[in-house]
């Protein structure tokens, strides 16, 4: 039997420090990603099924509770992106000329990298 004293630890330790928090919601946005990948496989169902089952996904999207978890996890899958992003510059070493590319750099390079996609995808859906 040991003699130790130990904390209890409060069950909302995560909200102590900002740090703590962004964490736990970015473990939490995990859920969120699974979420779209489920409602896009749905898509890509009702759209290979015909116009009629496209439709009824189409009227299934509209309910008011599809709307607001896909907006929840639109956020959740964005502070997933916005916190992977800021860690690669640790987790990437970049030598060029044999010296190390300035952290930003690849931060910045990251998100151009992000735009440029996001602008490729919404050109090819919308044209």
């Amino acid at each position: 039997m040991s003699g130790l004293y130990q904390r209890p630890i409060s069950t909302f330790w995560w909200l102590e420090r900002r740090s703590y928090l962004v964490f736990v919601l970015r473990e939490l946005s995990s859920v969120f990603v699974a979420w779209f990948v489920v409602y896009l496989l749905l898509l890509v169902n009702a759209t290979s099924a015909g116009s009629t089952q496209y439709e009824r996904f189409l009227d299934w999207s509209a309910h008011w509770w599809v709307v607001v978890i896909n907006l929840i996890a639109l956020f959740f899958v964005l502070l997933h992106a916005v916190t992977w992003f800021g860690l690669a510059p640790k987790a990437i070493v970049v030598r060029r000329r044999g010296r190390r590319v300035p952290p930003s750099q690849i931060l910045v390079l990251h998100y151009l990298a992000w735009l440029l996609l996001s602008a490729f995808v919404a050109w090819v859906i919308l044209r």
